[in-house]
């Protein structure tokens, strides 16, 4: 049977199509409980990556798997509809930057053109989505462009005011001026990256002094923003005479070295005196420019700060209250500003400078670095210019270097509440734990207020109405309280900017019309809303939310998400219900290219996501991420070869397990005229054969494990353990059992019943087991089953899909340790005939006489039962089961690490080396069980020496090719004979015979003739007395035997016929149709 994976997964999608399987589910499970998963919303403006191909397994997974278990869940696409991604897009497209340029365009017009990009890539969501075999309503799908999203988004906000934990304030946020807007701090962390800035040293002349302070800055463009200089007021200052120039500096004396640079040791000046920061609290000083001097004359001068840290630059730091949140701080604490006085902040929302600061007025800061030095170099003030590398904060979105700037914003309370935070945070299991335990708790212990409003356009308002001097706010938390409070009579249907912000509440104050702030919600806000946005909460169906629809159970995202949506849940969730908005979360670490670097278009450094499904299936993508480090939050290189990997070693064995099977029942019936259907329930047959004890024993094993991991979501346990499964199954049980399945073994029909049902239940059990990871083959697979399961499906409500049924439930009867001991010492009795035969070069097709199984008396006892299969897969006449390893001069040897032990010992190792060879087995014996011993007064501990055994050189070590592992020692006589050698000819002849078969494309039930001929024999083989003495062995595995070619048959006959070789002997293979 041939497969095309890919193909087959087209032919399941549309089984799936026409039947509405994911509908016909939801059917089924719908008076289960209730499973709640929230689907975190992508953006639709660009095509799903490797990244959210994985998140969209993981999140198709265990919604299976749950609905599998009798569980209801729903799932809804989810869309993030708003914010600066979008916005960035329309500014892209129409060449604009700016307040100043939508205002002019119209806000109208300007979310006009957000929404018509804002969904540009849905339909190849939706497509890949579907193709990857993820079930998730994309019909009934929220967007929070939606109305109703929005106005749970205001109630979401009012519950928070109400409570009083929304504020204003004027606060230094990270500032992108591609963008023109702040962002949260938590948005300022998600592109860090180091880059160069220029490093000055200023003076600052002491007004009654003959004494210049000297600061330090990688930001040059602050300086015509001076307003105060801050030193910690604990620590000492030196006060130093520079002879060169007879100028005298205050600093810090770590400070010296970048005054004096690489000239330090060869500088000349003198120490004057020593001062405490506190001393010269109040100095005043000479402004820089003179820009502010008048409007705030009472600045310049010296306060304390206490974040001023020894070693930091010179120790004395540089104040623009406006551009750094420490510097905002100490100014106010220091008295000189407040919520009647704010700094001076001369940068627009573009970067660029205002007419405050006439000589660089239009220039963006970061290009103003260099004119403001220049500006500084006639003064004799700059007293040193440098370039420094160091770590910054870039835009996520526009990848531009992010400034600080004062911004008065809309804040929600947040540290307040990091205690309640954490302790409801310990009920939430993080799959990997590291990340709940560690990260996410470290970021939410650190955690700041939270900026929550942007100056931006497209986004949900903030439904905050509010007098001209803000000492009147109204919070709207809904459209009918809007309605009622301005008493608009136009239609809501929409409530964008453009809708609202023309609407005015009536004062209650006397302070005329209350106008709607400008500001819109932060779009992580609005994602942080989802759980209440998304089913339009609390205006509809209100009384099935908690409990039912809150928390989640479930809910899956990448590690970047720590600081993302993770922390906007919980956040709201703890502010809203005093609780988190999750019980289970599952966190991917990041998918990168194969050379390690972060994926890019630009580079092409990736392949096509649809390509490498439409070549290998969407079935091995998934297997392959999924079981990966990615899934343990690591980082995953992608490669191609490694998706051609779990075709060739997972989907392929099971789909020939399958196909051994279906030949197997298909030649059963061609044998006894009857169908083969299962003998049911699995349960009540009789299993006299260990083999298909040990196999169903350890496909229950497999349940077992898989439930218990699956209650805590660790899928990263759970993949290796099912793929354990399959590798029993196709590379011991069908592989040990092939004459049994075939009806060959001489133990007649119900053994090979019992076989073929043994072989049934586990095809039938892994495809059920399997159907959550890989959608697609287990359908198909399934669907192929259903003829031979007959009353096994009985139970179902309906079977007319595998992901209808039940996920397989553990069976105790089959739990059997003994019979899974004894397998596993065959095993291991087989892995090392294995590795004997390799190191010797002879492979299993040849036979040889004798192998010797060295080994405890209790595992002599568990091998013997299962010598038979031992034999059959070593491809040996006979076993020698013994406990006596002194009867084949098996001896222990002492072996060490020499460079190791000679770091511990020192000049005692050499005594230890001299007396080593002269130790005796009995002593090497008592030093394995005392796991330690003494010689020559030096004490050895355990691991000091690697005691090993051997084959003693001797008769025995030329016949026998032995193996070790630690409780077995195998002896693989590989010396010959002439029946040998027949046997190994005869067994390389019926191999050719069944390559030419597959070749032909023969199945099990085609009945044929094989014909040979030899063409040339130089050694004079004697192939006829080799086949003849060997006749069982050629007509069991040919179902008939090997006669010479005699005249030419028909040509409608004729199959195929080929030439072979082996060795010297050349020959010709003719199969011909009965």
């Amino acid at each position: 049977m041939g497969m095309n994976f890919p193909q087959t997964e087209v032919d399941v999608l549309r089984f799936w199509r026409e039947n509405d399987a994911f509908q016909t589910q939801l059917h089924l499970t719908k008076d289960g409980d209730n499973f709640t998963f929230y689907d975190g919303p992508p953006f639709a403006t660009g095509l799903p990556h490797y990244g959210h191909l994985l998140t969209s397994t993981i999140k198709d997974i265990i919604p299976r798997y749950m609905s599998m278990k009798g569980r209801f869940v729903t799932r809804r696409f989810g869309w993030d509809t708003h914010g600066l991604p979008i916005e960035f897009e329309i500014d892209k497209k129409f060449g604009i930057s700016g307040r100043a340029a939508v205002m002019e365009m119209g806000i109208g017009n300007y979310n006009a053109e957000c929404r018509k990009i804002v969904m540009r890539y849905a339909t190849q969501w939706r497509e890949t989505i579907e193709r990857l075999g993820r079930w998730i309503d994309f019909d009934n799908d929220y967007k929070s462009m939606d109305t109703t999203f929005m106005e749970s988004c205001w109630w979401v906000f009012k519950q928070l005011h109400e409570q009083g934990q929304v504020y204003r304030d004027y606060q230094i946020m990270p500032f992108s001026t591609a963008l023109g807007t702040p962002l949260s701090q938590m948005e300022a962390k998600q592109n860090e990256k180091t880059t160069q800035d220029p490093a000055v040293l200023v003076a600052f002349p002491v007004k009654g002094l003959n004494v210049s302070l000297i600061i330090y800055t990688t930001t040059p463009w602050t300086l015509p923003s001076n307003l105060l200089i801050a030193v910690k007021p604990e620590l000492e200052y030196i006060e130093i005479l520079d002879e060169a120039s007879g100028k005298q500096y205050v600093l810090h004396e770590t400070g010296l070295s970048m005054l004096y640079g690489k000239n330090l040791k060869k500088a000349k000046f003198r120490i004057m005196q020593k001062r405490r920061g506190k001393d010269m609290v109040g100095w005043e000083y000479e402004p820089l420019f003179r820009y502010f001097a008048e409007a705030y004359a009472d600045c310049f001068r010296v306060i304390g700060a206490d974040y001023v840290e020894e070693g930091e630059g010179t120790g004395l730091v540089h104040q623009a209250p406006a551009f750094g949140q420490e510097d905002y701080d100490a100014a106010k604490a220091a008295g000189f500003f407040g919520e009647g006085r704010l700094p001076p902040c001369p940068v627009d929302s573009n970067g660029c400078f205002t007419e405050e600061v006439p000589d660089f007025v239009g220039q963006h800061v970061k290009s103003a670095d260099k004119e403001v030095l220049k500006a500084l170099r006639p003064t004799g003030r700059l007293l040193s210019e440098s370039q420094v590398s160091h770590v910054d904060k870039f835009c996520w979105r526009s990848d531009t270097q992010l400034i600080r700037r004062a911004s008065s914003s809309w804040f929600i309370r947040v540290t307040s509440s990091i205690p309640a935070i954490l302790v409801n945070l310990e009920a939430t299991t993080w799959v990997p734990s590291f990340v709940g335990t560690n990260r996410f708790k470290a970021w939410i212990a650190n955690a700041h207020d939270w900026n929550v409003s942007r100056n931006r356009y497209w986004g949900t308002p903030i439904p905050l109405w509010v007098s001209d001097d803000y000492e009147e706010v109204v919070c709207v938390g809904s459209i009918d309280e809007l309605r009622e409070l301005s008493d608009h009579q136009g239609a809501l249907d929409d409530i964008h900017r453009d809708k609202v912000d023309d609407i005015t509440i009536p004062s209650k104050q006397g302070k005329g019309v209350l106008r709607r702030v400008d500001e819109v919600f932060d779009c992580w806000f609005e994602s942080g809303s989802m759980p209440y946005a998304s089913n339009h909460y609390p205006f509809k169906d209100s009384s099935s939310f908690l409990g039912k629809q809150f928390p989640a159970d479930f809910i899956a995202e990448g590690l970047d998400q720590t600081r993302g949506w993770f922390y906007t849940l919980t956040v709201l969730g703890n502010k809203l219900f005093k609780t988190s908005p999750f019980k289970n979360c599952i966190v991917n670490g990041l998918v990168l290219a194969e050379d390690g670097k972060k994926m890019s278009k630009s580079l092409k450094n990736y392949p096509d996501p649809s390509l490498v499904i439409e070549k290998y299936g969407a079935d091995a993508l998934r297997l392959y991420l999924i079981n990966s480090p990615v899934v343990r939050g690591e980082p995953l290189r992608f490669k191609e070869s490694g998706v051609k990997e779990v075709v060739s070693k997972v989907l392929l064995p099971l789909w020939n397990s399958f196909s051994f099977f279906s030949q197997q029942a298909t030649l059963y019936k061609k044998n006894t005229g009857a169908d083969f259907v299962a003998h049911t329930p699995f349960a009540d047959v009789e299993l006299p054969n260990m083999m298909d004890r040990w196999v169903l024993a350890d496909c229950h094993g497999m349940l077992a494990f898989v439930e218990e991991e699956m209650k805590n979501y660790r899928l990263y346990t759970v993949v290796p353990r099912l793929l354990r499964v399959l590798d029993n199954l196709t590379n011991w049980y069908i592989r040990f059992n092939r004459k049994r399945l075939k009806g060959v073994s001489g133990l007649g029909q119900s053994d090979m019943e019992a076989a073929l049902n043994t072989l049934l239940q586990v095809l039938f059990t892994l495809t059920r087991a399997l159907a959550p990871f890989i959608p697609f083959l287990t359908e198909h697979l399934y669907q192929l089953l259903k003829p031979y399961l007959g009353m096994e499906l009985a139970p179902f409500e309906n079977s007319s899909s595998v992901h209808y049924l039940s996920f397989p439930t553990v069976q105790d009867a089959f739990f059997d340790q003994v019979i899974e001991r004894r397998v596993s010492w065959m095993q291991e009795v087989i892995q090392l005939g294995r590795v004997a035969r390799e190191r010797v070069g002879i492979s299993l097709k040849t036979p040889l006489m004798k192998l010797v199984i060295i080994t405890s008396a209790q595992i002599i006892l568990d091998l013997e039962a299962l010598q038979s299969y031992v034999k059959e897969e070593l491809n040996v006449s006979e076993i020698m089961l013994t406990d006596n390893d002194e009867q084949y001069n098996i001896m222990l040897e002492a072996r060490v690490d020499w460079p190791t032990l000679g770091k511990k010992l020192k000049s005692q190792v050499q005594t230890v080396r001299k007396a080593l060879p002269n130790l005796t087995q009995e002593q090497l014996k008592q030093y394995v069980k005392d796991k330690g011993m003494t010689i020559e007064g030096i004490k050895l501990e355990e691991d000091d020496l690697n005691i090993v055994r051997v084959l003693a050189k001797g008769e025995q070590a030329s016949q026998f090719e032995p193996a070790f592992s630690n409780n077995v020692i195998i002896l693989l006589d590989t010396s010959s004979t002439s029946e040998l050698q027949a046997e190994g000819l005869a067994r390389d002849i019926v191999n050719r015979v069944q390559r030419i078969r597959k070749k032909a494309g023969l199945v099990p039930t085609d009945d044929i003739h094989v014909e040979y001929k030899i063409l040339a024999n130089p050694a004079g083989v004697d192939l006829e007395a080799a086949l003849s003495s060997q006749q069982s062995l050629v007509q069991n595995a040919l179902r008939g035997t090997l006669e010479p070619i005699g005249n030419d048959p028909p040509v409608d006959k004729l199959i195929l016929e080929e030439d072979q070789q082996i060795d010297q002997l050349a020959f010709k293979l003719r199969l011909v149709r009965v």
